[in-house]
């Protein structure tokens, strides 16, 4: 099967585990539901989840219990694109396509929206428990903790990289220098946080359902900093070089809201350069690591050509 044929067939299978945790779309707070979901199924490349449920299989991962972590990934990734597109922050009104969840259900409703997947996406996780029935183990080694205490470990990867010392601290400084120009070390502080942060929650997650120990923690999350810092600086590119069809979103919108991008402070040719590079990098890392897997090799890959 060739890569872009079997990302369509994993894609899909991201989907409908996605939509096994959306909440019913019924009850006296169901324009809520509808908010949620409304975001939730718009789309997208679903890159989190595919990176968690293929570096819990690098390390030989098998069984559901990985999936409320890419259910609970994607929802506070959605979260944060929710309150990224409010008018107090990049004040968008097209995300993948569509009008985003402030201009459809109106600024209090998004505001909600997105808190509730943020919190939903900690309820989701914990549904993982249920799945770690006694003398049963969800993870591939003997030699690995009880599937629950993997579990709990998870769930503090997602809650410690999605807060104050993660995405949102990283959202804080971003907000800060709005209007201002950033310097390099902040630009990097802001990127390994604001982007990366989820992204190496996911791969950390994986590696470590799937049996990973704490150095080969160590190396994904290394691993995934390369890939979070590739992929902001490919969206950067694309922000100044696509159309707002190829990325269904408005283009130009870091330039509209006077953002220092890597972009913009390196060049675009040095940028490109810079993407490949670190690619490359991340690529060695997974090299040290056990077992192997060609379609997350590929997939890291392909962020250095990706044109949305």
């Amino acid at each position: 099967m060739e890569m872009h044929e079997q990302l369509q067939v994993y894609t899909a299978e991201v989907e409908a585990v996605l939509e096994q945790y959306l909440p019913a779309g019924t009850g006296h707070q169901k324009t809520i539901f509808a908010a949620m979901n409304y975001s939730m199924r718009a789309g997208g490349k679903r890159l989190r989840p595919l990176l968690m449920r293929e570096t819990y299989r690098l390390f030989g991962g098998r069984g559901p219990v990985i999936e409320p972590f890419m259910a609970a990934i994607e929802m506070i990734h959605t979260s944060s694109l929710i309150h990224d597109d409010l008018p107090c922050m990049d004040n968008d009104e097209l995300r993948r396509g569509k009008p985003t969840v402030w201009v459809k259900f109106g600024y209090d409703m998004a505001v909600l929206a997105g808190d509730a997947l943020l919190i939903y996406g900690i309820e989701t996780a914990a549904k993982a428990f249920a799945m770690c029935q006694e003398g049963s183990r969800p993870v591939a080694r003997e030699k690995s903790a009880e599937g629950a205490e993997r579990v709990g470990r998870g769930i503090r990867i997602l809650a410690e990289k999605t807060g104050i010392y993660g995405m949102i601290g990283g959202q804080v400084v971003d907000v800060e220098l709005t209007n201002q120009p950033v310097p390099k070390d902040k630009l990097d502080f802001i990127y390994r946080l604001k982007t990366g942060a989820l992204l190496e929650a996911s791969m950390m997650i994986g590696a470590w359902l799937g049996g990973a120990d704490e150095d080969q923690l160590k190396t994904v999350e290394q691993m995934a900093a390369c890939v979070g810092l590739a992929f902001q600086i490919q969206d950067d590119i694309l922000d100044v070089t696509s159309t707002a069809e190829q990325l269904g979103k408005p283009v130009l919108s870091d330039e509209k809201n006077n953002k220092t991008t890597y972009a913009s402070l390196e060049g675009v040719e040095k940028a490109r350069e810079d993407v490949k590079k670190i690619s490359a990098e991340a690529i060695r890392y997974l090299h040290e690591l056990p077992g192997e897997n060609p379609f997350l090799e590929s997939l890291i890959g392909m962020l250095t050509v990706r044109e949305n």
